[in-house]
Order: structure tokens, then C-alpha cells, then sequence
């Protein structure tokens, strides 16, 4: 649910902001079509409201030497709430865990992650990740490819008039 009711300035705003964060006030304000000093006001106010939560640079991990991008299913012993929250801690604390996504069904959580090698990224789930708290079992696979990584939101899916467009199936 929205907290702000936003309209088409604003979701073009976040559209441009969400391809290129680095973008000037001023260019934002041309290429949503108003003067600039709006443009900031809108944009404080998006971030205000905590639709823009922060701003953050796309890393490529394997031109950085990261070559084991990979995913972690993992099965708890219990679904309490202070168990998961148990396993929520731990892994706010793990580096090589990128995302953690609780999930209904069969898995609790789906874990990606990250390492610069299969060694470091097979010593993560012997040692660390089936010792964490609560953990029942542990599936993973290793990224072969990736061929699409879109972060974000998708602002392509609001019409002119502010409001998220449904299909009709």
C-alpha cells in the first residue's frame, strides 16, 4: 500500500531515478517536463514518504572478482516467530548473503549470494549456513548465467494517470 498518492510527475521522476540515479536535478526536472525547484521538492518528498529509500551503485560482481553468484534454499525446523527472526538476524550479519526473501510453501527462505570462489562460497554453507540457527536443511544452485537483473520497480507498468495498470486475463 502507497502512503503518498502519487501522479504521473511523480512516477515519471521515479522512473528516471530508478535508470539513473547519478542524474542532475536539473536534467531529472527537464525530462519530466517541469522547472527544477518542483523537481527537488518532489523528490525530497519521495524520499520523505520512503518511496525513495536511498541511492546505490550497480556493482558488477565478476569484474570484481566474484565469480560464484548463487541461490540457498533453506528449510527451518520451526516457522515461529522467533525463529525465524533468529535466522533473520544471522543473516543480516553474513557478507556473502546479498538477499534473503522469506517464501510460503516448502522452503522458508531463498538466499542469494555471492563469493569469490566455490571454496569460499562451499565453506559458507558447510560452516556457517547449516550451523545457523534453526536450519533443517540446505539446497543450493549455482548461477550458470544471468540474463536478466532488473532492479528495482516496474514503473513501466503506470499509465499516464498514476495508476498501476492491471491486465485483464
Amino acid at each position: 500500500m502507497r502512503a503518498t498518492r502519487l501522479d504521473s510527475t511523480d512516477w515519471l521522476i521515479l522512473r528516471e531515478l530508478q535508470a539513473d540515479g547519478r542524474i542532475t536535478n536539473i536534467e531529472l526536472a527537464r525530462k519530466v517536463g517541469i522547472s527544477a525547484p518542483p523537481c527537488l521538492r518532489r523528490v525530497r518528498a519521495l524520499e520523505e514518504a520512503g518511496i525513495v529509500r536511498g541511492f546505490t551503485v550497480l556493482l558488477d560482481d565478476r569484474a570484481l572478482g566474484f565469480d560464484v553468484s548463487a541461490f540457498a534454499m533453506i528449510k527451518l525446523h520451526s516457522q515461529a516467530e522467533p525463529d525465524l527472526t533468529a535466522f533473520e538476524d544471522w543473516v543480516a550479519d553474513s557478507p556473502v548473503v546479498r538477499d534473503c526473501h522469506m517464501l510460503s510453501g516448502e522452503i522458508d527462505f531463498l538466499l542469494r549470494c555471492i563469493a569469490p570462489d566455490l571454496g569460499t562460497f562451499q565453506d559458507f554453507i558447510i560452516h556457517d549456513l547449516t550451523a545457523a540457527p534453526h536450519v533443517e536443511s540446505v539446497k543450493t544452485s549455482l548461477v550458470i548465467r544471468t540474463s536478466k537483473q532488473a532492479p528495482g520497480v516496474p514503473t513501466e507498468l503506470v499509465s499516464d494517470h498514476a495508476e498501476p495498470v492491471r491486465r485483464a486475463d
